[in-house]
Order: structure tokens, then sequence, then C-alpha cells
């Protein structure tokens, strides 16, 4: 049946839809940082066990893209993400009857972790078929989710562990999940034929009128996954992804424990973490506009070396308007470089599989994700010093900046000689 919204082109849905998604996913996710340190104050954990509850949780999400992506292409995005809201608040629900570290991985870590895969990739890679002109600018709109999450649900959860404790809070927190997650859910379509138009809105003739009836899902053009791994342009996205993933959510588990050390109160030192949420949410407005002028690989290229920048301005601030100015500009270019890889991605693959593509270049974030807090961790336990993690952070964003000027030139090259 066909859905309708009235005069609204129902792409702005669609990007609406994926926006609420992702603000529930990931604002569970990074709400982390409020729950911290009464982690270690009820469990005794050093801070390189209490970081694996996150690096677990986005490990999984990070390498279940690809099969959530992959399920999303061939049988739509509604029922994977239902799927996916279904697992993120059962998962933290139970996560509030903890009672170890490991019962902890086992509930918040891969509730966060298969509730984000069934649902981040499905959804940013809902939006792609719907738009052509302003397809970063849907994008950035959609994945500003993140950073609306990012900085308003730390800020929430630090208030109602106040009102009802660590455990309450998770009560409340899987709730809001399952009520703004399952609406959005519920109405999120990645394929526009079935409301009767063609991308950015224009009319569709009888063709698609199959389509639009569910008597036919028809495959659009575009590369098949196995064409995608069989070519250098996939691999250099997925050197990119994986070096900046050992850096990108160091900051997001590590910023409020580094100004805690540094003497601010707990209330300003997760604040932190939501100023890189403001930041972020900034970003994907921004660099999705200017990307789709400028061009989204030379823009992707600048947020990842602007990255490296505000991690070294990191490692030389103490004080806390220094912090709080670089969280915003980190929160800027971290934004602005998630906001412009599925329209990269669309541009070099297209649409038939470009669920699954992001998916399977995002295993390469998950796997550096995994590594990068929790040897953060490891590092400050053993020295009782951010300085080395911080700093080999900022160089894999340096190291992502050059895989993706070596992807870009070899673009060039391509259409030079072919």
């Amino acid at each position: 049946m066909k859905r309708s919204a009235g005069s609204v082109f129902y792409g702005w849905v669609v990007v609406a839809c994926a926006f609420a998604l992702m603000f529930t996913g990931f604002g569970a996710t990074y709400s982390f940082a409020a729950f911290f340190s009464a982690f270690q104050s009820e469990f005794g954990g050093s801070r390189a066990h209490v970081s694996a509850v996150f690096s677990i949780g986005a490990f999984v999400y990070f390498l279940l893209g690809a099969p959530g992506g992959m399920l999303a292409d061939r049988h739509g995005p509604r029922a994977v993400c239902l799927t996916g809201i279904l697992f993120l608040a059962t998962g933290v629900a139970a996560a509030s009857l903890a009672d170890s570290l490991w019962m902890l991985y086992a509930t918040y870590s891969l509730a966060i972790g298969v509730g984000v895969g069934l649902t981040y990739v499905p959804s940013v890679g809902a939006v792609q078929p719907w738009f052509i002109k302003q397809r970063a600018f849907a994008s950035g709109l959609a994945v500003s989710g993140i950073g609306a999450g990012n900085f308003l649900v730390p800020l929430i959860a630090l208030w109602w562990i106040g009102l009802f404790g660590w455990r309450g809070a998770y009560l409340a927190l899987a709730a809001l999940v399952l009520v703004i997650g399952g609406v959005a859910g519920w109405l999120i379509d990645n394929d526009p034929r079935r409301h009767g138009v063609g991308a950015d809105g224009t009319a569709v003739a009888a063709a698609g009128a199959a389509a639009a009836n569910g008597t036919v899902r028809a495959r659009p053009p575009g590369a098949t996954l196995r064409e995608a791994f069989g070519s250098t342009r996939f691999w250099w996205m997925y050197a990119s992804l994986s070096v900046s993933g050992i850096a990108c959510f160091v900051p997001m588990v590590h910023m409020t424990p580094y100004a805690r050390d540094a003497g601010m109160s707990e209330a300003a030192a997760v604040s932190l973490v939501s100023l890189i949420g403001l930041g972020s949410l900034a970003g994907r407005f921004a660099i999705g506009w200017f990307a789709d002028r400028m061009g989204r690989m030379a823009s992707a290229a600048a947020m990842y070396a602007g990255m490296g920048v505000f991690l070294i301005a990191w490692w030389a601030s103490t004080g806390g308007w220094a912090l709080a100015l670089v969280a915003v500009g980190y929160g800027v270019c971290y934004g602005g470089f998630v906001a412009v890889q599925p329209p990269i991605v669309m541009d070099l693959f297209g649409a038939r599989n470009v669920s699954g593509i992001i998916g399977s270049l995002y295993t390469g974030v998950g796997f550096g994700t995994l590594l990068g807090p929790t040897l953060a961790g490891a590092a400050f336990d053993r020295s009782g010093s951010y300085d080395v993690p911080i700093l080999a952070s900022a160089l894999a964003c340096f190291a992502a900046t050059a895989c993706v000027l070596a992807l870009k030139r070899s673009l060039r090259t391509l259409r030079t000689t072919g």
C-alpha cells in the first residue's frame, strides 16, 4: 500500500525517520560517558575494562552493519530497523540488572551492537536513493541524528542517574528507545517508486507501477558487492575508515575521565561529550551542503585532517574552556566525515547494494573502534597519562587523510586514462 505524506516529498519523511533511529541508537551508545564513573564505582573496574563495555558494543554494530545493510537491500529497511530497536530496548533494560562488568558486556554491549548494527546502515542507506542533487545534504540531515543523540542523551542520562540511580536510568532509556525508534522504524522506506516518485521527488512513469504496488522489487543500477570488493576504490575507503576508527571514539570514551582528572566536576566532564555531539550536529548540517558544491572526497579528507588537529589540541589542553572548544571543533569534523561517507559510496558504487557496501566498509571502523578506546584505557592504567593514546589517535586521523587523498588521486588518474 502506498503511504501518503500529503504535499511533503516522502524522501524528507525518510530523512526524519533515519534521524530518529540514529538519535535513539547512538544516544544510547554515547550516554555511556554518563555511566562511566558509576561503573567504576559499582564494579571496581579499571579504565581499560570499563572502556571495553563501549568498545565491544561499537565493534559489534560496525561488524553487523554489512549483514544489516544486505538485509535492507533485499527486504527493505522496516523489518530490519524494527528488529534492531527491539534488541536495543530489551538489552538496555536488561543492563539495569547487571551485577558485574561481564554482565554489562552480555547485555548493554551486545544490545547496542546488534541494535545499532540493524538500524544505522539500513536507515542511512534508505536515504540515498531518494536524492540526487541534495544527496549529501539529505544524508547530513539524517546522520545529524547521531549528533543530536550525542548532545542530548548523555545529559538526559546524567539527570536520570541523579533521579533514579544508574539502573533506573537504563530503564528510562529503554523506554525512550522503544517509543521513538519504533515509530521511525515503522515509517522508513528505501524505494521511491512505491510512492510514485523518483529521486528528488520527480514523478515516475508507469514502469514503476509494479514496484509501487509491491508486486515487483526491481533492482536499481550499481555495483554488486562482489564488484565493489574487487575494486581498489573500496579498499582505499576501507583503509581510511579502519585507521580513523582507531581514533574516532577515544574522545567519546576518555574525554570525560580526562576532564575529571584535570579537576572538572562530573557534570562538566560529561558535558564535554555532549559538546562533541553539538559540534557533530553542526558539522553534519554544514558539511553536507558544502560537500555537494565543493566535492565530497575533498571534504572527507579535510574532516579527517581536522580531527587530527583537534586531537593534538586536546593533548595540549587541560582548562575547561579549552577542552570545550576542542570538543566542539572535534565534533564538527567528526560529524562532517560521517555525513559525507554514504554519499561518496553512492557516487562510487551506485544504489544497487548501497546499504550492503556501506555496512561492509564500516566493519573497518569496527575493528579500529575495538582497539582504540580499550587500548587508550590500558595505556592510562599503565602510565597514568593519556599522552600516547591521544597523539597516536591524531596520527591515525592523518593516515586516514592520506588514504582519501590517494583514492581521489587514483580516480583522477582513471578518468584521465579511461
